[in-house]
């Protein structure tokens, strides 16, 4: 218990002191990178799903 308790209480201090949070503007900016790169992996996705479902209804005469 005492393990636990020691494990506690040194990751509460570290985390007061050791540890460095990004700033308003870094936050805005890198969420706006992964929106971004998200709708593009969107894009990818949905134009191979595309051009797999055209090439499957033409092998298969689906209509």
């Amino acid at each position: 218990m005492d393990k636990l308790r020691l494990y506690v209480s040194e990751s509460l201090e570290e985390f007061k002191t050791k540890m460095t949070w990004p700033t308003w503007t870094n936050l805005q900016q890198t969420t706006g990178i992964v929106l971004v790169a998200s709708a593009i992996i969107a894009l990818i996705i949905f134009g191979m799903d595309s051009v797999c479902n055209f090439g499957l209804k033409l092998i298969y005469g689906v209509k």
